[in-house]
């Protein structure tokens, strides 16, 4: 009975190929639209409760109350701090060949060797 109210060359179980990459190009841009208004209103609840909570603790508070679930919860949650890390923490670059990458100079010296000989000096004393 049913096959007469949906025939197979109405509605076909496989997908042409193009257009099923349409369809995943389309769901790509969604996902990616709904997780930019997350962060967008994850960032704004923490302005809001920027005097209340830190920050952390009012992203988890917002993924919680808008019962985001995972992994979704978790790359809002990510977005969101990278955004606010941007303001805190400049990232230096300079071109080398045409591409964009880290500035070697712009990473703080490792002082493991100062650590090491801090803790020797305790050891004698």
């Amino acid at each position: 009975m049913l096959r007469r109210l949906f025939p197979e060359s109405l509605f076909p179980r496989k997908l042409d190929p193009t257009a099923e990459r349409r369809i995943r190009l389309a769901q790509a841009r969604a996902e990616e639209s709904v997780i930019r208004a997350h962060v967008d209103n994850a960032l704004m609840f923490v302005d809001t409760l920027a005097e209340d909570l830190a920050f952390d603790r009012a992203i988890d508070t917002y993924v919680r109350v808008m019962g985001i679930p995972e992994p979704l919860a978790s790359t809002v949650a990510t977005r969101t701090l990278v955004v606010l890390g941007q303001d805190l923490v400049p990232y230096r670059r300079r071109e080398r060949g045409g591409a964009e990458t880290p500035d070697d100079d712009s990473r703080p010296k490792l002082r493991l060797d100062d650590a090491s000989d801090g803790r020797s000096r305790i050891r004698r004393a």
